[in-house]
């Protein structure tokens, strides 16, 4: 199973135009890659259901990790057909997963800047963000997953990018799962009738 080294950062919309300039000028632009995300926070998973728009592709992905609990991300992840990410949402909701479910709607760009892939996007929860990430084979040595951690450290900090702490990752989580949970759980507004 391969593992991601993954580290995120939030900024504003002017920091955004600052790091998408620097990466058209000196990265490699590998492109759109909106995607339309179905995903099921477990307690020690993330498990997803990606509708990439940009693409026309779909996946099934189950991080044996998740955010704020460390940066390496080992995934087992499948391709599905898109006509079928409704009905594979409808299974994971039937097997009691609906209530851990949250949807999203990722506009992202892709690049790649010395060694490392950049996902830089946008979403209702997190607003302006970036993934920085190097895939790892499953059996990479520590040395190999310090050296891909300390790389994605060097990148940022050359991009002139805060990358957030994994306990600014955890509290930001757990802040949107329990606003989503009280969402849920908030009786639906009726409309007054006249």
């Amino acid at each position: 199973m391969p593992v991601e080294i993954e580290m995120r950062a939030r900024f504003d919309a002017e920091a955004h135009d600052q790091l998408v300039a620097r990466l058209e000028q000196d990265g490699t632009d590998l492109g759109c890659d909106d995607k339309h995300i179905y995903f099921y926070v477990l307690p020690d998973q993330l498990l997803k259901v990606t509708d990439n728009t940009a693409a026309g592709t779909a996946k099934i992905t189950l991080k044996h990790s998740k955010i704020g609990q460390g940066v390496a991300f080992p995934e087992t992840e499948f391709a599905i057909a898109r006509e079928d990410v409704t009905a594979a949402v409808r299974v994971f909701n039937a097997l009691g997963f609906e209530p851990q479910m949250h949807q999203a709607f990722n506009r992202r760009h892709n690049y790649r800047f010395r060694g490392v892939e950049i996902a830089v996007k946008w979403s209702e929860a997190w607003g302006h963000h970036a993934e920085f990430e190097v895939l790892l084979d499953d059996n990479a040595s520590d040395a190999a997953r310090q050296e891909a951690t300390d790389r994605i450290f060097a990148v940022a900090k050359e991009l002139g990018v805060r990358l957030m702490t994994e306990q600014e990752l955890a509290d930001f989580t757990a802040a949107f799962e329990a606003d989503e949970q009280a969402r849920k759980a908030a009786p639906a507004e009726i409309e007054p009738q006249t």
